[in-house]
Parts: C-alpha cells; structure tokens; sequence
C-alpha cells in the first residue's frame, strides 16, 4: 500500500547519504538545463540559449567533481548500482561523466565565440547538444544491456539532427542523411548481438551475465562457440559505428565534412570518448575478476582467458586496420575537416590498441589519451571554424600564408597539428607513449609495430598542413582572426604542452579510474533470479572451501 512514510522512505534512499539521485545530480542538472531551454523558447524565439547551457553545463560538472573529490578520499572502494541496477556509479564513470560535461562546457564556448547557431536556433542546438552529453554520460555508467541501447540511441539521435544543422547546405541535409542511415543500421545489429547474449545467459544485468558465461563455459568445456562469438561481433559493429573504426567509417568523412566544425569537433572527441568508455566496460566486465567462482581459481581464469579469446583479436584486428586505414586515407585531402575526421579514425585505432589488451592498463592509457585528445582535437576544429569565419571556406587553401594573418593561431594551430603527430614534448607524445608502453608490457609487439609505423605515416598529412599555413602567400586583404578566437586556441595549446611536460596528476586520475573497472568485490548481484543459485553454490560458508 502506498503511504507517505513509504514514499518518504523512498525519496531518502533517493536524496540521502549515497542515494541514487543525488549520485545522478550531474546529468540531472543537465536534464533540468534542457527543459529550462525549452519553456523559455516557447515565450521566445530570441533568446539566447547558449548561456543557460553554459551555466547548466558548469553546475553539473561541479556536481561531478563533488562526486569525484568525495569518492576520492572515501577508504572503501566506490561501487554502487543506481536506479534499480540500471546504471553504476563508480570511479569510472564519475571520471567519464567529469571529462563529457567539461567538453561540453568547451563546446558551448566555442559556440559563443564562432557565433553558431544563430540566437534563433540557439536553444534548438542547445538542446541538442545537452541530450546527447547526458545519453553519453549513460554509456559510460551503463550496467545492464537494456541501459546500453537506450544510452547508444540517447546519444546518437541528437547528433544526427545536430549533423544536419546548417539546413541551407545541401551537404549538411546529405551528411545527416548518411549518419542517419548508418546510424540504423548499425543499431540494429548492435540490438541483435545484445539480445543473442540476453538470450543464451538469461540476463540483461552485465555483472551477471559475465559470471555466466564464464560459468557456463566453465562446465561445457567449450573450446568455441559460434553464437557467443556472433553475439560480440554485432556488439562491436554497433561500437564501430561511434567509433569509426574501420569498416564502419564510412559516415565520418561526409558527416564531418557537412556539419559545421563545432559540431564536427564534438563528434571527434565526445562520440569517441563515450563509445571507448561502453567498449572498455563491457570488455573488462566480461574478463573481470569475481569472488565466490565456483570452479577453483586456475580453472575460472582460464574461462576468462577464453572469454578474451573471442574478443582481444577483434579489437586487435580492427584496432590495427583502422589507424592504419585512417592515416593512408588522409593523404590527398583538400578539404581540412574531411583531414581530421581521418585523423579521428586513426586516433580511435589506437585507443584500440591499447584496449586489445583487456588490462586495466590498457584501460588507464586509454583515460589518459582522452585527456590529451580532448585539448589538441578541439583545438583543431576550433581553428578550422574560427578560418571559416573569416575566409568562408573550410579547404587547404583558406589556410594559406595563416601565419601572416593570424601569427598567434597558427602557431596554436601547429602545437595541436604536431601533438597529433605525437611528437615531444607536447601531450600527444606522452599519450601515445603510455598506449605503446601497454603494448610492450602485455607482448602485443606485432600491435607495437604497427602503432609506430602508422605516427610516422601521420607526419606527412599534418606536416603538409603546417606547410600550407607557413610557407605559402597569402591571400590578398585577408581578414584577422579576432583576438578572443585567438585567446581560445591560444589557452588550449598552453594545456596541451603543460600536459606534455607535467602530466603525473591525469595519470593519477586514469589510474584510479581505470581500476574501477574489474569490480572484483561484486560477484552476482540481487538483479537476476538465476545468478542466485551460483552465489549459494560459490559461496565460502556454504561450500566449505
């Protein structure tokens, strides 16, 4: 029966000490930001939305660091399922709820100072914008396979329509055509493979259907198994998608080249954040440790280890293609957004590298690479829409003589160009050295090769850049990059080389994240009826073991 002590009960467990609201702030704020933005557009299509969004974007992220700083210095482990098991709060996911809404918060700034959208379509793109950093914020923390397809749809709705947002270019409407179309497509396999893995273990729950399927391969002795592996590959299509790993690439250089470059650089770096952080949970939850395994330890590990043989080679091999494949295709590029949704592709190969692996190390490079590949990628994009502003065109040949227009962009522009490449002592070195030092570590020397080879092919596109942009004449009565554009860019390449020289505290931040992962102290959870019998069987007091 319902009464008023039960729902003040309930409202406690939700707004008290650890409740699952108040853990959820974050993207709550987020939520409240959104629907703010839509009453005030029905009194008014004149309203400047971008600094509602901002100030939104700026409380949630205070609640997120709130959340971090107060996980930090807690002697327990932080692990705490919200909203009935749907979703985790642990480190993980406050880490990737913290770096979402600060790139968020970048973007809407960049907005502001590059003047799109218009004031009129201002709380439309807003809108959109906020939704799909809260559907993000949801892949990241998701725990359930339900939770996964609604966060991945969450997330990519809103980009499509942000894809198509300059409704007067045919190329823009074209671009957002594609992304839809793929964007369907790849959801649907991705829903197939979850739903083959709900079928065969009996749970949508992830830390329960990991224990499972290690139980059930434990038993049956299976050397392979075909429908398992058919289930990850669906899975790792639909990650392929948000990702633009290699062959599922093909929306990234059209979508780039349509949208407008602040919708492009959001794409670039908070769609591929979102997409690493639902692979690496869902990778390391499935090869993750668990007290009470009911087969001794050396017989559980090698499930484990045969779990990760259906899925370390698949990330290996298109880990391996994609950076390869992305760096080639960007040679011969004229127009300079289709150039970096190229070197996006690259980049996502090599945050797969290091995921192959299925280490927490693995894990911890890849939080660190995010980092760096936060500041010198929306740096890029940020210089590429500050050049359209003044030039009206996004090619190679707006960027000629730049350096005689606009001395200090340019040279922003290089420290982002040359962090890219990965060369010292800027950010990008120091990412991509901790990703080739997990592959040294964990023997992935085929991986290594492969990673080296492809930062030296990157020279070439983005020295040829840098070529453009210095050594060229410029065009005549070329119009000057304003100073507040230019103090953006210029703040961003000041982080990027600070983190190339003093980088211990992020990978401090990625480490404690990164461990998170494995959960080892949850076995199988309340969520799921079946799981519940492996528990009484596992269990220390119950067995004798």
């Amino acid at each position: 029966m319902l009464t008023t002590e039960s729902l003040h009960h309930y409202w406690h467990t939700l707004t008290g000490p650890g409740g699952d609201l108040r853990l959820f702030m974050p993207q709550f704020v987020l939520c409240l930001t959104i629907v703010l933005i839509l009453l005030l557009r029905t009194f008014s299509d004149h309203i400047n939305a971008k600094p509602f969004a901002f100030i939104g974007t700026v409380i949630g992220l205070l609640f997120a660091l709130w959340n971090w700083m107060s996980a930090s210095i807690s002697h327990e482990p932080v692990n705490h399922e919200l909203f009935g098991g749907m979703l985790v709060h642990d480190m993980f996911s406050i880490y990737m709820t913290v770096f979402l809404l600060a790139f968020a918060m970048a973007t809407v700034v960049l907005t502001m100072l590059t003047g799109m959208p218009d004031t009129e379509d201002s709380a439309d793109f807003t809108t959109l914008l906020l939704g799909s950093v809260v559907g993000m914020t949801l892949m990241a923390s998701a725990n359930t396979i339900l939770m996964i397809f609604l966060a991945v749809e969450m997330a990519s709705i809103p980009s499509y329509a942000m894809a198509g947002f300059l409704k007067a270019r045919r190329a823009s409407s074209e671009a957002a055509l594609k992304f839809v179309v793929f964007g369907g497509a790849s959801a649907g396999v991705m829903l197939y493979g979850l739903s083959l893995l709900a079928g065969m273990y009996g749970t949508i729950h992830l830390p329960t259907l990991a224990h499972e399927m290690l139980y059930q391969m434990t038993v049956t002795e299976e050397a392979f198994n075909p429908t398992l592996l058919l289930a990850l590959v669906c899975f790792v299509v639909g990650i392929g998608f948000k990702l633009s790993a290699f062959p599922f690439h093909f929306w990234c250089p059209d979508v780039f080249e349509g949208a407008p470059a602040e919708v492009a650089g959001f794409l670039s770096v908070a769609s591929k954040a979102a997409a690493i952080a639902l692979l690496a949970r869902f990778s390391l939850t499935l090869v993750g440790t668990y007290h009470h395994a009911p087969f001794e330890p050396e017989v559980w590990q090698a499930a484990i280890h045969a779990v990760g043989n259906y899925l370390s080679p698949v990330l290996a091999v298109m880990g391996a293609v994609t950076c390869t494949f992305g760096n080639l295709a960007a040679f011969g590029q004229t127009n300079v957004k289709r150039l970096l949704a190229y070197s996006t592709i690259a980049h996502a190969g090599y945050m797969m590298l290091a995921l192959a692996t299925l280490t927490v190390v693995g894990a911890k490079a890849v939080l660190f690479y995010l980092i760096v590949y936060f500041f010198m990628n929306l740096g890029a994009f940020a210089v590429v829409a500050f050049v359209r502003n003044v030039s009206g065109s996004e090619d190679l040949d707006a960027f000629s003589g730049l350096i005689h227009r606009a001395p200090v962009v340019t040279v922003a522009m290089s420290v982002f160009l040359l962090s890219l490449m990965g060369l010292p002592p800027l950010a990008g070195f120091v990412g991509k050295f901790q990703i080739f030092a997990v592959l040294y570590e964990t023997g992935w020397y085929s991986l290594l090769v492969i990673g080296g080879l492809n930062t030296v092919i990157s020279l070439f596109y983005y020295v040829n850049l840098m070529r453009v942009m210095i050594m060229t004449d410029a065009p005549d009565q070329a119009p000057i990059i304003s100073l507040p554009n230019a103090g953006f860019a210029t703040i961003l390449a000041a982080i990027v080389i600070y983190l190339g020289i003093l980088w211990n505290a992020p990978e401090q931040w990625s480490q404690i994240a990164s461990t998170s992962l494995t959960r080892p102290e949850r076995a199988v959870t309340h969520m799921e009826a079946p799981a519940a019998d492996l528990v009484v069987e596992a269990s220390p007091d119950k067995t004798g073991n």
